[in-house]
């Protein structure tokens, strides 16, 4: 079996001069376990500065853990070899938030392509063109585009959308068995959105490949997904299948997040001002719950101690509300 486990990750980074030096806990203690023999789609959902992108750079090995391990079939990805760590990254491909970035604007972007088709498969080199033309045309067809589409053509010839298509057929070239894709439709036009997100259920669907999926739209995540995780202050503070985890949300953090998300049309008595987040350094460092100074059910064991994850209602949960008593979860407000 092929699978990623994540054993209480968590990544710390300095900040301040080196007299008042602290730490912000830019992720804590996350455990999660995936297996990439079943075709998955799994969010990552919450506010921006939640610890969504620290904890995707560390699973790409962009960033080091503090503590704690991330293990690719039982294999430490910070202590691998060179060659195990390059076989790592060629079953776990990323897809970057902004298109336009990951290419240069003086090199084609068929020659992105070549570069990976030959990095990621030994067998072949620069003479094997025909080879490397099949794998590259088999790669854009996934996505919705022609070899002819792309040959000779510079990055600012596409349009954001076409952009980003070409990025996930490049990180397809190596046959991956698992995509994280970063922010994926936030640089892309409106009009053109659901074709990326579409493209992404497609791939699971058709082709089994799995897809950690990042973002803060939880209008697309309710749609493309199959479990999701909210995260709050690099804290995943709820998790389950996301269809229970989105109409039903119990922690009071995650029923903030789905209030906030506007509706088509807005009731009057819904109409109330969202109060924006500060992620302030000490706010990262509070003891106790991180949702603490604005929960309405706050009492004061949140703000000493920080919630264990428990099962109840068929997800897990860190929450002081609800508690375990003889073997019967309860809400105890």
């Amino acid at each position: 079996m092929n699978e990623l486990k994540l054993k209480g990750v968590t990544k710390l980074y300095k900040v301040g001069s080196y007299v008042s030096r602290s730490f912000i806990e830019a992720v804590k203690d996350i455990n999660l376990n995936f297996n990439l023999d079943k075709p998955f789609i799994f969010t990552l959902a919450g506010e921006s500065g939640s610890g969504k992108s620290t904890l995707a750079k560390l699973i790409l090995g962009i960033e080091d853990v503090t503590s704690g391990e991330i293990l690719f079939n039982k294999k430490n990805i910070n202590l691998m070899k060179k060659d195990e760590k390059k076989d790592y990254l060629k079953n776990v491909q990323p897809v970057f938030q902004n298109p336009f970035e990951s290419f240069n604007p003086l090199r084609t972007v068929m020659s992105y392509l070549y570069t990976s088709a030959i990095k990621y498969n030994k067998d072949l080199n620069e003479d094997n063109k025909e080879k490397i033309n099949s794998i590259i045309e088999e790669s854009l067809e996934r996505v919705g585009l022609s070899y002819k589409e792309v040959e000779g053509k510079y990055p600012n010839e596409f349009s954001g959308g076409q952009l980003q298509r070409i990025s996930v057929a490049r990180a397809l070239i190596p046959s991956p068995k698992l995509l994280i894709a970063d922010e994926p439709v936030s640089m892309v036009d409106a009009s053109l959105k659901m074709s990326i997100v579409n493209l992404f259920k497609n791939l699971k669907d058709k082709y089994g490949i799995n897809i950690i999926y990042i973002t803060h739209d939880l209008a697309t995540a309710y749609y493309i997904s199959d479990h999701i995780a909210i995260m709050l202050r690099g804290q995943i503070i709820e998790r389950g299948y996301v269809e229970n985890v989105l109409t039903n949300p119990l922690h009071p953090y995650s029923k903030l997040l789905k209030e906030s998300v506007l509706e088509p049309v807005p009731k009057k008595h819904k109409r109330k001002k969202i109060k924006k987040v500060s992620f302030e350094v000490e706010e990262f460092n509070l003891p106790g719950c991180k949702f603490s100074e604005r929960c309405p059910f706050v009492m004061d064991i949140c703000k000493k101690q920080s919630p264990e994850e428990i099962e109840v209602m068929d997800r897990y949960v860190k929450c002081f509300l609800y508690k375990k008593e003889n073997h019967v979860l309860e809400i105890t407000q």
